[in-house]
C-alpha cells in the first residue's frame, strides 16, 4: 500500500507509478500487468480486450456487447449450461463484465489463495467459448430486455439522437448497445468471427491487482496462458475509420413528457493519439468549468438560469465527444440557452481562466489518482481502460502533464474544438413546452424565427 499526497511530489508520480505497476509480455503477445496491494487478502483478475463499438460496422452493431454477455457461458472446459457460473461460486468469485466504445473487460475478485483458479477460469472463457445456440438465444433476450429498459428512459432517445447527429455515418462505432434488429438476428457464426479477430492474446491484457507478488502472478500467467496462440493483428488489414467532421451546426429536438428542459451542446473533440496534448487540456478545462463558484457556474447556475450544468470530454482514441449539458425550466429556457451560447463564445478568451482556477484543479486530480491506487479492483478497471484506449504510457504521465497545463493551453483547446466550431445543439422537452416556446431547429441554433 502506498500514498503520495504531497503536491511537491507531483512531478515524480510517473516514476512512482512505474515502480508499483509491474508489466511483462508473454511470447504470444499477451501483456500481463500486476499491481501489488496487501491491504486485504483479495485479488482482482481482469481481462481487457481492444474490442467494443469502435470495431462495429453497421452489420455488427451491438454484437461486442452481446459477446460480453456470452462470455460467462459454456466453453470447452465447462460445456454444460450454468457449469461455468457454478465454478465461479466454487472459487468464491464476484465477477462481471462491461462493454464501452473502445474496450471490453471481464473481471473477477477472488480470495488471494484462489488466484490461479481465477486465471484458469478467465482463460477458459477467453480461449474456448462454445456459443451454444440455446444460450445465445437466452442472452439475446436479456440484451433486448436491457434495450427495452433503456428505451423507457426519456434520456435514451435524446442521447441516441444526439449521437447519430454527432457521429453521422460512423454512429455504429460509437453505440455500444447497438441496434435491436442486429441483436435479434445474430448467429453463433458472428460471435465466432468476433472471437477469432479480436479475442487473441496480442490484443488482450491480463491485469492482476491486490494481495499477490508480481513474480508469482507472472509465473501463473505464463503457466495458464502460454498455450493461447497469437493471432493476426486485428487492425493491420483494415484501419478503424474516424467519424467525418461535422460540416455545420445541427439541431436536435426530442419530445418526451418531462417537466424540465434538458439542453445539450456537443462537439467532436480530440483523438487521444492524434492530438494527445489537447486531451490533457480538455480534462483541466472541464474540471475548471465544473468547479463550484467558477465564472461559468456563476453565470449559468448561480444566476438561476440553469438548475445544473456540466462540461465533459470523454477520452477516446477515435475522437472523443465534448459535451456541455444542463437542465433548466420552461420559464428560463429562452434566456438560459442564449446565456449559454454567449458564455461558450467567451471560452477562447485568454482572460476567462485564472491561475488559481488551475492550481485547485491540479491538486484535486493528484489526490484522486492516488486514492484510486488504494482500491485494487477499481484500479484494475482504470488501468484496463487506459491500456486499451491510449496505452499505459499516457496514464503514467497523466498527472505530471496535467500539472503543466497553463491558461494558454486551455484557451487553445477551446478555440480549436469548441468556439466557432460545428456543433450539435439538442433539447429534450415536452410537446406542450415546445409549442409554448415555439421552438424550431432554426431558433435552437440561434438563427431567429423561420423566414
Amino acid at each position: 500500500m502506498f500514498v503520495l499526497l504531497l503536491p511537491t511530489a507531483v512531478m515524480a508520480q510517473r516514476a512512482e507509478l512505474e515502480r508499483h505497476i509491474q508489466r511483462t509480455t508473454l511470447p504470444n503477445g499477451l501483456e500481463v500487468i500486476v499491481v501489488q496491494n496487501r491491504g486485504v487478502p483479495l485479488v482482482t483478475i481482469e481481462a481487457d480486450v481492444k474490442n467494443g463499438s469502435f470495431t462495429q460496422a453497421p452489420e455488427f452493431s451491438g454484437l461486442s456487447h452481446l459477446y460480453e454477455h456470452m462470455f460467462f457461458k459454456a466453453n470447452k472446459e465447462y460445456p454444460m449450461t450454468d457449469q461455468f457460473v457454478a465454478k465461479a461460486s466454487e472459487l468464491g468469485a464476484e465477477f462481471n463484465g462491461t462493454t464501452s466504445e473502445e474496450r471490453v473487460n471481464y473481471y473477477l475478485t477472488v480470495p488471494a489463495d484462489s488466484i490461479e483458479g481465477g486465471m484458469r477460469f478467465l482463460a477458459a472463457a477467453l480461449v474456448n467459448p462454445l456459443f451454444r445456440p440455446d444460450e445465445l438465444e437466452r442472452e439475446r433476450q436479456v440484451v433486448i430486455g436491457e434495450y427495452d429498459r433503456n428505451e423507457s428512459n426519456p434520456m435514451f432517445g435524446f442521447s441516441r439522437a444526439m449521437g447519430q447527429a454527432l457521429w453521422t455515418t460512423e454512429w455504429s462505432r460509437k453505440n455500444p448497445l447497438g441496434e435491436r434488429n442486429i441483436i435479434q438476428t445474430t448467429t453463433p457464426a458472428k460471435m465466432q468471427a468476433i472471437k477469432q479477430r479480436y479475442y487473441v492474446p496480442n490484443n488482450t491484457a491480463i491485469i492482476v491487482t491486490g494481495d499477490v507478488a508480481p513474480d508469482r502472478a507472472f509465473g501463473m500467467a505464463r503457466s495458464v496462458f502460454s498455450g493461447w496462440a497469437r493471432g493476426a493483428d486485428p487492425f493491420a488489414a483494415e484501419a478503424i475509420p474516424d467519424p467525418p467532421p461535422l460540416p455545420k451546426d445541427t439541431a436536435v429536438i426530442v419530445e418526451q413528457p418531462i417537466g424540465s428542459i434538458v439542453v445539450m451542446f456537443q462537439w467532436q473533440g480530440p483523438s487521444a493519439t492524434k492530438d494527445q496534448a489537447a486531451t490533457y487540456a480538455a480534462d483541466v478545462f472541464s474540471d475548471v468549468l465544473n468547479q463550484p463558484g467558477s465564472r461559468f457556474q456563476r453565470r449559468l447556475v448561480d444566476s438561476g438560469l440553469f438548475e445544473s450544468i456540466t462540461v465533459n470530454y470523454y477520452t477516446l482514441n477515435h475522437v472523443g465527444p465534448i459535451t456541455i449539458a444542463g437542465e433548466t425550466s420552461p420559464e428560463h429556457f429562452t434566456e438560459a440557452i442564449k446565456a449559454l451560447r454567449d458564455e461558450i463564445g467567451k471560452l477562447g478568451d485568454t482572460t476567462y481562466f485564472s491561475d488559481d482556477d488551475l492550481a485547485a484543479i491540479k491538486r484535486r486530480r493528484i489526490v484522486g489518482t492516488e486514492l484510486g491506487l488504494e482500491r485494487a479492483s477499481g484500479f484494475a478497471h482504470q488501468l484496463g481502460f487506459w491500456w486499451a484506449v491510449t496505452g499505459l504510457d499516457y496514464f503514467y504521465g497523466y498527472v505530471d502533464t496535467m500539472a503543466k497545463q497553463r491558461r494558454s493551453d486551455l484557451t487553445a483547446y477551446a478555440n480549436k474544438y469548441i468556439v466557432g466550431r460545428p456543433r450539435v445543439v439538442g433539447v429534450l422537452l415536452s410537446p406542450d413546452n415546445r409549442r409554448v416556446l415555439g421552438l424550431t431547429a432554426r431558433s435552437l441554433l440561434g438563427m431567429g424565427p423561420q423566414p
